[in-house]
Order: C-alpha cells, then structure tokens, then sequence
C-alpha cells in the first residue's frame, strides 16, 4: 500500500532517504487542504444558499418581509451560512491552494537533476522565502490600511478595500525583487526547458503571478461593483422584467471571462518560456503570497451582511439597515474579488499540479509514459470527457441547491400558516430551518464529492496515466472560465439587487421603490444567481485542484495497476 501512493520507494533505499521521496510526502498535505476544501466550499455552499433562496422566495417575494426580517424562519440560517460557505469554505479554499502550490514546486524541484545539486539546492527554498515575504507584506499592508485611510462616505468603501490589494501588491512586488537575488543560485543549467537559468527568472515568474492575481481582482470589481457600467446597465433593464435581467447578467458573466483568461494565458507562456512547470508554480505561489489580505477583504462581505441581518431583526431603524446595505454591497463585489482571486490561482497550481503529477509518471518505466500528445487518441478523447466534468459537476450543485431549497420552502411555508408568526406575535422556529439546512446540504454533497475524487482515480486504475493526463487539463480548461462565469453573474445580479434598493435608480423621472416589479425582477435574478456565485462557482475551484492533487499522490499506483492499459493498447505511445 505504500508503495502504491508513492511514500516507500525500495529504488531509494527506503522512508526519507531521499528529498525527493520527502517532497512526494507534502503532496499529502496539499490533499487533506483540498478534501477540506471540499466540504467546506460545496456542502457550505449548498447550506448557505438552500436558506437564502427559502428565505428569499417565500419571505420577501411572497410574503413582501424585508430582508432578514425575524418573522422569517429562515434568517438565522442564512446568516449562519454565510459564515458556512463565504467563511470557512473561502478560508479552506485559499489554504489548500497555498498548500498545493508549494508542493507542487517542491515536488518539482526536487525531480529536477539541474536544480537539485550541491551548486543549485537554494532554489528549493525559494518558495518557502516567498511566502514569508507574503506575511510580513500583508501585515504591513493591514497596518497602512487601519491607520493611514479613513472612510468617510459610502463611495469611500470600495476604494479602501481595492487600496489594500494595490498596497500589499506593490509591497510583494519589491519584496520579491529585493530577496531574489540572495535566495537563489546566480545561474544554472536547465536541461527542461534547455536554457541557461538566472535568479531573476525566479523573480519575473513570481511576479507574473502576483500582477496577475491584482488585473483579476481588478476586472471582477469591474464586472460585479454597482458602481461601474455593466451592473448599472443591468438594473436599467430589470424594469423590462426578470427575463431581460437575466439574459443580461449571462452575458455580463461570459464578457468577465476575458481578462482573467488572457492573464493566466500570458502568466502560463512567459512562465513555461523561462522555466517550465516550476515557473507556473512560483507564480501560483506569487499570485497567493498576500493571501492574508485577499481573505481579509472576501470575509468584510459576509460581515457586513450578518451586521445587516442583526440590525434587521433587532429593529433598529432604517437609518442603520442604510448603512449596513451599503456596505453589503460593497462586501457583495469584494466576495466576488475574493472569488476571482481564488478561481485564477487554482487554475495556475492545478495546472502546477498537472505538471508535478506529469513528472512523477515519467519516473516509472512500466507505464512507457514519457511525453503527452493532445492528437494521441486517448489523450484527446479524455481531455473531453475532462472539460464535461465542470459541467457535470455544476449540475449536481445547483440541483442540490434546489433540492434543499426546496425543502427550506416547504418548511417556511408551513410555518407561515400560523397567523401569529406572520404578524410577528409569536416567534418562528429557526433552529428548524438550520436543521433542513444542514440535513440536506450534508446529504446533497455526497454526489458531487464523489465525482471529483473517484473520477481520476477510477481513470488512473483502470485506464492509466495517460488517460488521467488528458482529462486533468480538459477539466481546468473549461473548469476556469466557467467558474468565473458563473461567480460574476451572480455577484453582478446580486448587486443588481443592491444598486435598486438603494434608491438610485430612477425610471420616467422617478426612483424606484421596493417591493416594485422592477425591483422584484431585480430579486428574481439574485436568486437564480446565488447558487452560481456561492455554491457552483467557486466549488470548481475544488474540483481542478482536488483531481490534479488526487493524481499526483496515487501517480505510482496509477503506473502499476491501470488493469486495460495493456489490453487496449493505451501504453504504446501513439
């Protein structure tokens, strides 16, 4: 068995005798991040958002409650998802994509002859050096931010929290730039790609990265803020009704994807060009080194939302519920910068991933891998069936969210035939909407679970390595603009929402109101798009990294056990 997931290798003479056996071990430290991940992003996202629709569609769309009103059962359940999913599953997220990338650089170097030698075996702590400087940057970063910007009015908010980013990315930016030059060997020879190697390489890929993370922040703002074009335009539609809200948030969703994916393409290039897969993984680690202050920032909107929820049922007076919703809406695009941040750097440590689980293949001399050819007939058709997997994967979670919200209206409902709970004489009972909350969201992500963590290693046992080569990137390919598609139009259709119900918008000379039928088609759209931006979105973040991290440990048991290979030819190189 240990010989199957790689930790014993006799070739090496045994446990720990070798760097590169001890780097293949924090490949398990990268998964156990991914696993919890996984819970924390799909089951929390299904909790969160089986109680936001329930309370959304029966308390405000049909009973005409405000927002968070605490004759609504279902408030405390979805005040208490928000801390599930935007919290907990974010915080999970980010750790395992901070720890996959670090291992996959390890993972690496430590195969790499020409970085591993008495002249070059600096460079295997570069990464390490990296992410301390991402520390003390964002502690910096949370220093200036505290004390050297105040908030004076609303429009103040957004620029504040996009500071942060600008400021700890400037800060990284010369960090790397300062340290580079002593943490890592002048030169060297690198025989994958055949070039000669300097320190700066190190440092431009680390920065490519970094850069990166800051453009995606930047375009998600653009895309999801109520205070740029495309939601405003948006909201400009919804008095033509929900339908035509809805088809606008779609497209604002597939416009979003374009920046992202043309600054991972540059980011993968150059970095590939200098040097290869460990030049994505120092990105990867680049783009995560002030990971602190992008958590920072994604959980100012699920608290903003709970101080909006508290202030609500507390019935403290509109003029406090104004200024929580306003800064709910700005936590609304600082969660969807959050999340964008989030979807490009899995896609580079997935990819970083892909190229450590490439390298560890190779070591083996039964399987006869050696290269991947996307017109190799099993490589192509499995990259296929990879990029189907985002899909697959997103229909389970959104029907999850439905089939749970479901139940969350049926329960609201019920509730509701009492008289006196709708009247606010007697008070609802929340813990059993937190109960239908957890029940089905623990029950619904054991098929979407499931997927990603069988599917490449029923691949890898039973067609081999080359099957799973082909399938890891059809699955990020895919996986990344859908997951940014989908993160975007929601949080734009959430701030949609947002952008009417603060009075801002006027129609033939007037402002309209709540409970209007332009903002109930404004509310429409917010509920379709809360499973997109909270629940399926984010969680294909789990499905790239969590199936490239699955492969790379079970590489070698992949090579000795793929049962069809030989019989279906699948080993001889095309």
């Amino acid at each position: 068995m240990l010989s199957y997931i790689g930790i014993y290798e006799p070739t090496v003479g045994g446990f720990g005798r070798t760097y590169s056996v001890l780097m293949d071990l924090i490949a398990g430290y990268g998964l156990g991040g991914s696993s919890m991940a996984l819970f924390g992003r799909v089951g929390g996202g299904i909790y969160t958002k089986a109680a936001d629709v329930g309370a959304d569609l029966v308390g405000k769309v049909e009973a005409g409650l405000a927002e968070d009103s605490p004759r609504n059962p279902a408030t405390i359940a979805d005040n208490v998802g928000d801390n599930v999913g935007d919290i907990a599953g974010m915080g999970s997220d980010l750790f395992g994509s901070f720890a996959e990338s670090t291992c996959a650089a390890l993972v690496l170097i430590s195969s790499n002859a020409d970085l591993f030698n008495e002249e070059t075996k600096a460079v295997l702590w570069y990464p390490l050096v990296i992410s301390a400087i991402g520390i003390a940057a964002s502690f910096i970063t949370s220093i200036v931010g505290i004390s050297g910007y105040t908030v004076k009015t609303v429009a103040h908010i957004q620029k504040a929290l996009n500071l942060q980013l600008l400021i700890s990315t400037i800060i990284m930016l010369v960090g790397i730039w300062g340290v580079s030059p002593f943490a890592a060997p002048d030169s060297w020879s690198n025989s994958s790609p055949r070039r000669n190697c300097h320190w700066y390489d190190l440092a431009i890929c680390c920065s490519l990265g970094l850069v990166s993370g800051f453009l995606i922040g930047m375009s998600t703002d653009y895309y999801t803020s109520n205070s740029h074009a495309p939601v405003r335009e948006m909201a400009h539609q919804c008095p033509q009704g929900a339908a035509i809200n809805i088809i606008y948030g779609l497209a604002v969703g597939y416009l979003s994807t374009i920046l992202p994916v043309f600054m991972l393409a540059v980011t993968v290039i150059v970095c590939i060009t200098l040097l290869g897969m460990l030049g994505v993984a120092l990105a990867a680690i680049g783009m995560l080194s002030t990971l602190s202050i992008g958590l920072a920032i994604d959980a100012y909107g699920p608290i903003s939302d709970n101080a909006g929820g508290i202030a609500e049922m507390a019935e403290v007076g509109e003029e406090v519920r104004e200024i929580t919703d306003a800064l709910d809406a700005a936590g609304n695009t600082t969660a969807a910068v959050g999340k964008g941040f989030a979807i490009g750097s899995a896609a580079l440590v997935s990819l970083a991933l892909y190229g450590a689980f490439i390298t560890r293949a190779k070591k083996n001399t039964e399987n006869h891998f050696d290269h991947v050819e996307v017109i190799d007939a099993w490589v192509f058709g499995s990259m296929l069936v990879g990029a189907m997997l985002p899909y697959w994967f997103s229909a389970l979670t959104m029907k999850a969210v439905g089939s749970a919200a479901a139940e969350m209206v049926q329960e609201v409902r019920l509730q509701f035939q009492d008289e006196d709970i709708r009247n606010g004489t007697k008070e609802p009972d929340h813990n059993k909407c937190i109960e239908v909350s957890t029940k089905s969201s623990l029950k619904m992500m054991i098929a979407p679970a499931l997927l990603v963590m069988m599917t490449p290693i029923i691949a890898g046992v039973i067609f081999g390595v080359r099957v799973v080569s082909g399938i890891l990137p059809g699955a990020l390919l895919s996986g990344v603009q859908l997951a940014i598609s989908m993160s975007n139009t929601g949080g734009a259709w959430d701030n949609t929402k947002k952008y009417i119900e603060s009075g801002q918008l006027i129609v033939d000379g007037e402002v309209v109101q709540k409970k209007s039928e332009t903002h109930n088609s404004a509310v429409i759209g917010d509920t379709v798009g809360d499973p997109l931006k909270d629940t399926s979105g984010p969680s294909i973040n789990i499905l790239m990294k969590l199936m490239a991290i699955i492969s790379l440990v079970f590489a070698n048991g992949f090579s000795s056990t793929s049962l069809l290979a030989g019989p279906l030819g699948i080993n001889d190189q095309q």
